[in-house]
C-alpha cells in the first residue's frame, strides 16, 4: 500500500504508521500548498523542493507524481535526474495533455501514444539507477474507453515503464479486466473514496493481481475534515480543551518531529567544543 502524502510531516506520520513506501501526490500538493484544485498549476521546482524535504525527513522510498513531466522528453530527463539526486525512489508520469486535471475529474484529454512513449524512454535513459521506478499512467479510459487504455498500457510497457497505472476504471468489471489483460506486468490502482473507481478493499485488488495499491488523497481529506471541524468549534465556542481527542498532545507532537534527537545532537556538539575551548585556556 502507498499512502498519498503532501509534506514532510504527513510523510513522517505515514512512516511512523508502518508504511514501507510513500507517494507524493500532485493533487495533495496543489490543494495544500496552493489552496487550489489539481488542474496543472504545479511547477517542477515546487515538486522537487517538497520531495527534497520529504526525503530528508524520512527513511522509506518515495514515489513522486510528476504529472505530465512538465514538458517534453528533455524536461522529463531533467526531472528524473533532479529527483534521483535528491533521493527519490521513482516517479509516476501520465499521458494527459496540459493543463492536466485530476484523474477523477471530467474534461481530460490525452496526448498521442508515441509522444508518451518518448517521455517514458527519456525517463529510462535519464535514470542512473535501474532500481529507480518509472510508473506510467494512462488517463485514456475516460477519453477513449478501456480498450484504448489497455492498448496504451502495453505500448508504455514496451517503452520501458516498470509499472503500469490505468487510472479511473469506472466499474469492478473494468478493475478486474486490467490485470487479466496485462499479465506479468506490475500494476498500480488508485483507490479514491467518492471518485470514479469502485472503493474496493486492499485484499480484493491484491487478489485480482495489483501490486501497488495507492490511497492518494486519504491523508489530505482526513486532515481537511479534522482541521475544519475543530476550527469551526473554536470559532463558535472560543475553547479547544473539549476536543483534545482530536489533536495530538504537546509531548506527542514533539516526539513526532524528534525534538529530543535534535536537542541531543546540539548539546553534544556544544559540549565538545566548550571542552575543547577550556582545554586551550
Amino acid at each position: 500500500m502507498l499512502p498519498g502524502i503532501y509534506d514532510a510531516l504527513t510523510a513522517v506520520l505515514a512512516e511512523n504508521a508502518g508504511f514501507g513506501a510513500l507517494y507524493l501526490t500532485g493533487a495533495g500538493l496543489s490543494n495544500s500548498q496552493l489552496g487550489a484544485p489539481d488542474v496543472g498549476l504545479l511547477s517542477f521546482d515546487m515538486v522537487a523542493t517538497q520531495a527534497l524535504r520529504i526525503c530528508a525527513a524520512t527513511t522509506v522510498p518515495l514515489i513522486v507524481d510528476i504529472d505530465t513531466g512538465f514538458g517534453g522528453p528533455t524536461t522529463v530527463m531533467h526531472a528524473v535526474r533532479t529527483l534521483e539526486t535528491v533521493g527519490v525512489a521513482g516517479i509516476q508520469i501520465e499521458d494527459q495533455t496540459m493543463p492536466k486535471r485530476c484523474g477523477h475529474f471530467s474534461g481530460k484529454n490525452v496526448i498521442e501514444t508515441g509522444a508518451m512513449q518518448a517521455k517514458i524512454d527519456a525517463a529510462v535513459r535519464a535514470r542512473s539507477d535501474v532500481g529507480f521506478l518509472i510508473i506510467a499512467r494512462t488517463d485514456a479510459v475516460a477519453v477513449h474507453g478501456l480498450d484504448e487504455a489497455l492498448r496504451r498500457a502495453r505500448a508504455y510497457a514496451e517503452a520501458g515503464a516498470d509499472v503500469l497505472f490505468v487510472e479511473a476504471p469506472p466499474t469492478e468489471e473494468d478493475v478486474r479486466r486490467i490485470p487479466a489483460e496485462l499479465p506479468g506486468i506490475p500494476l498500480l490502482i488508485n483507490i479514491v473514496p467518492g471518485g470514479v473507481t469502485p472503493d474496493l478493499s486492499v485484499e480484493d485488488v491484491a487478489a485480482m493481481g495489483y501490486r501497488l495499491i495507492l490511497h492518494a488523497n486519504l491523508v489530505l481529506r482526513s486532515v481537511m475534515k479534522t482541521a475544519g471541524d475543530i476550527l469551526r468549534h473554536l470559532h463558535q465556542t472560543g475553547e479547544s480543551a473539549s476536543r483534545d481527542q482530536h489533536f495530538v498532545a504537546w509531548d506527542e507532537r514533539q516526539r513526532l518531529v524528534r525534538l529530543e534527537d535534535f536537542d541531543a545532537v546540539e548539546d553534544a556538539i556544544t559540549q565538545q567544543w566548550e571542552r575543547s575551548s577550556g582545554a586551550h585556556g
